[in-house]
């Protein structure tokens, strides 16, 4: 009786705690909504059914200009391209933005997000679309190894590659582990929803200039599954060494591609421009003033510069 005891009471205390943390997640929780057509009706965009779910795209430019594909990063959703998106449909591109999986109106897949899953649902949806060849793919942080895996699998579809203040995991960096079940880091997150939120203010050097930008990263918090996508995301996207093995792969397929870095990135560390231009061969523009998100800050140049990458032979 007495080995009984000693087993089934610290049984007793974590199904209390979990009880206990599930009811005040109950009370606390950001995610109260369900995204189906009624929250999906006065977004902005096209949607479109695709293996995994539904995925939310926009698609403009004339139908015989080049492909440029613009993919955003870990957690903020496609808007974070506008600059972007009207500079390239203006200059006669073809462009597509989307909305990953767990992002924004995208379904939110209750799923481990691997890089396979991501993959999949660029390949479905250019599949969809009927794009066969893409002039141009750009990946902004996490889009920057969501990029590099995409090419790399697919080599002959893609012409050029631009990378935005990539995440690049420098040899130093572990596997990101947890000693946690998810779903207490997901009660974790919910606990202090404005971090996340101030989060993505460090992003950016000058966010007074940018005052809607809270308000429009909270608008996807308000829906189940968006914690769990980019938790799930974090643990198990890839290992840093597969994320370093897929740029230094990228490189030898001796594509063009353009490195832009916000000179006081604090998120991607300037630095590790440095570490990821020794493994790939780049056209390399560092932006003065900027911080993570130097498309935004310094919209007119660097889109400008992006624009003439574009437009070259080579």
């Amino acid at each position: 009786m007495k080995y009984l005891k000693i087993i089934l009471i610290p049984v007793a205390v974590s199904v209390i705690i979990v009880f206990a943390l599930n009811g005040i997640l109950l009370l606390v929780d950001t995610e109260q909504y369900t995204l189906d057509d009624s929250a999906r009706k006065n977004a902005d965009g096209s949607y479109i059914q695709l293996t995994d779910g539904i995925t939310h795209y926009e698609l403009d430019g004339p139908d015989s200009g080049k492909v440029v594909v613009l993919v955003h990063g870990f957690s903020v959703p496609y808007y974070i391209w506008d600059s972007t998106y009207v500079k390239l449909v203006h200059e006669g591109y073809r462009v597509l933005r989307y909305d990953e999986y767990g992002r924004g109106y995208s379904d939110r897949p209750d799923k481990v997000y691997k890089a396979s899953l991501l993959r999949r649902q660029l390949e479905e949806l250019l599949a969809a679309l009927k794009i066969q060849s893409v002039h141009a793919i750009a990946g902004l942080s996490f889009g920057g190894p969501v990029v590099t895996d995409f090419v790399i699998h697919h080599p002959s579809q893609v012409d050029k590659i631009i990378l935005v203040d990539p995440f690049f995991p420098l040899e130093s960096e572990k596997p990101t582990k947890s000693f946690y079940p998810e779903s207490l880091m997901e009660v974790k997150m919910a606990l202090s929803p404005e971090d996340m939120v101030n989060g993505q203010l460090s992003d950016l050097k000058y966010p007074e200039r940018f005052p809607q930008w809270t308000e429009q990263y909270k608008a996807q918090m308000q829906y189940k599954g968006f914690r769990h996508a980019l938790i799930s995301t974090r643990l198990h996207y890839a290992s840093p060494e597969t994320m370093r093995a897929n740029y230094k792969e990228l490189s030898e397929l001796h594509k063009p591609i353009l490195l832009v870095w916000g000179k006081e990135d604090n998120t991607t560390p300037f630095s590790s421009s440095d570490e990821l231009r020794k493994i790939i061969t780049t056209e390399f523009m560092a932006v003065d003033a900027a911080a993570h998100l130097p498309h935004m800050e310094k919209a007119s140049v660097v889109n400008e510069r992006i624009y003439e990458f574009l437009k070259t032979d080579k």
